[in-house]
């Protein structure tokens, strides 16, 4: 059973219709307030409905994990080779084998460290047991008695902790099924929000001490503003927050429960408003065709590791990928996106020489990709300053070629940005728009020292969406983006 990571579900389905009739009754969305709003108060004690999907995904992970073991145990047997019995051995070697020499006398020492070691055994053996008593806290006691009694059976290098909970929350309101839950979500998901843990701290805390005083008013709204503009949200952004918060006060008064759970889906609705304009809702390459992904963006955003995980995602999901290494000006490029190719197992089209012509890399990768029946080309661009004209000239050339070389195929360019930048990321994204025809975004370096809100930023003053967004240095540690999943780890409690 392949997962694609690129459409969130099982390929081995057999129609969409299928996919949405879900055997098992999963938790409803959460997509209005007042859901919201419901949520929000089960925060500090998981819902039994909650605990009871998140135990029985908790369980079909373990299941899963139990059967692909014996496939591998059979593997490694079949390579054992058999141990053939010495039966026409010589006499010599036989009385080795078949008859052991009697052993020699033990000394006294010896003798009476058995001799102890017996009576040992002996008082053991006709030793009564009591049993022990263990003392509960009356906090694990309560907790005890309004859950379950009953424990899932842990599944190795997966805890049944605070974040499995909280990512199974997240999972269910989206309408999924504990039986197609897998692994890999569950670690992303914890990944996310712990990358996102400073910056949650910091709205999350403020946020509820600005609500908590009593229904918003004008200076509640006002310390909102500052709030995210600490956040790197942009003044274009926080101004359209604001001014909604502000038209929503004029019509009902918002308690502090309700006023979080409509701030959540204020910025969910401005994440995903480019989907509904211009850009396609879904972003996957096509399957049986040629798919090509250009990867743009200045020099240490963090491309070429980019590459490398979206390249390990399409791999998994199931993809025939090729990378194209077409970043040929800085030094040791070439080396790096090929030790991520090996780590994904994915070849790499390259040029041995030094300084070559990017364009003629990526003709190079496309005749290749072509004849090797693949779907899913990635290119390597080199990295550039927004204001390099010559360089900016090179990247409308490559898309050019593109163009030209394979003209039925499904061209792509996304922009690879270090979310540490915050707002002097903006003014890249501009200038790469107008000359590679960009179709999304790549936020990279969640994990550091990132803000988050650079997201809403992009989306609401450039109009292109977040496409994957990246939080750790690892090759699991990219994922496709989902407004609720970024909103939820970044405003949740």
């Amino acid at each position: 059973m392949v997962f694609n990571w690129f459409r969130r579900q099982h390929s081995d389905r057999a129609t969409p219709q299928e996919q949405e009739q879900p055997t098992s009754a999963p938790l409803p969305p959460l997509s209005e307030p007042a859901q919201v709003a419901s949520t929000e108060q089960q925060s500090q004690d998981v819902a039994p409905s909650s605990l009871s999907w998140a135990k029985a995904a908790y369980k079909n992970i373990k299941q899963s994990q139990q059967a692909t073991e014996p496939a591998a145990e059979t593997e490694s047997l079949e390579k054992i080779e058999p141990v053939t019995p010495v039966a026409d051995s010589p006499a010599g070697t036989q009385s080795e084998v078949s008859e052991p020499s009697a052993p020699a006398p033990l000394p006294l020492w010896a003798k009476g460290m058995s001799d102890r070691q017996a009576r040992l055994e002996r008082l053991k053996a006709t030793a009564i047991e009591a049993p022990e008593q263990v003392v509960t806290p009356p906090a694990v006691a309560k907790a005890d008695a309004t859950a379950t009694p009953e424990a899932p059976a842990e599944v190795p290098g997966l805890a049944f902790d605070e974040g499995f909970l909280w990512s199974a929350e997240i999972l269910a309101a989206q309408g999924r099924r504990p039986e197609d839950i897998s692994i890999e979500e569950i670690t992303w998901l914890k990944q996310l929000r712990q990358g996102l843990d400073k910056t949650r701290r910091n709205i999350v805390n403020q946020l509820k001490a600005i609500v908590g005083q009593g229904p918003l008013n004008q200076a509640a709204v006002m310390e909102i503003e500052a709030l995210l503009l600490q956040a790197d949200v942009g003044v274009e952004a926080t101004d359209t927050i604001i001014n909604t918060l502000q038209n929503k006060l004029r019509t009902e008064v918002l308690p502090p429960d309700a006023a979080i759970a409509y701030l959540k889906k204020l910025l969910r609705d401005m994440l995903d408003r480019p989907l509904h304009q211009s850009h396609n809702p879904t972003f996957a390459p096509e399957k049986g065709t040629l798919n090509i992904w250009l990867m743009t963006g200045v020099n240490g955003a963090g491309k070429t590791t980019t590459i490398g995980k979206i390249a390990h995602i399409a791999q998994k999901s199931g993809y025939k990928c090729l990378i194209g290494a077409a970043d040929t000006f800085r030094a040791a490029a070439v080396e790096q996106v090929k030790i991520w190719g090996q780590r994904s197992g994915i070849e790499v089209i390259a040029n041995p020489g030094q300084n070559t012509d990017p364009a003629a890399v990526v003709f190079d990768a496309i005749a290749a990709a072509q004849s090797r029946g693949t779907e899913l080309l990635l290119v390597d661009t080199a990295g550039r300053l927004q204001n390099k004209k010559n360089l900016m000239d090179e990247l409308s050339k490559i898309r050019r070629i593109v163009d030209k070389k394979a003209p039925n195929a499904k061209v792509e360019s996304l922009l690879v940005l270090d979310a540490t930048l915050g707002q002097n990321g903006l003014r890249q994204a501009e200038v790469f728009a107008q000359a590679a025809h960009l179709s999304g975004v790549v936020l990279t370096k969640l994990d550091g020292t990132a803000k988050g809100g650079v997201a809403l930023a992009v989306v609401q003053q450039l109009g292109l969406p977040i496409r994957f967004i990246g939080a750790g240095e690892g090759i699991e540690d990219l994922r496709p983006f989902s407004s609720y999943e970024f909103v939820e780890a970044l405003m949740s409690s």
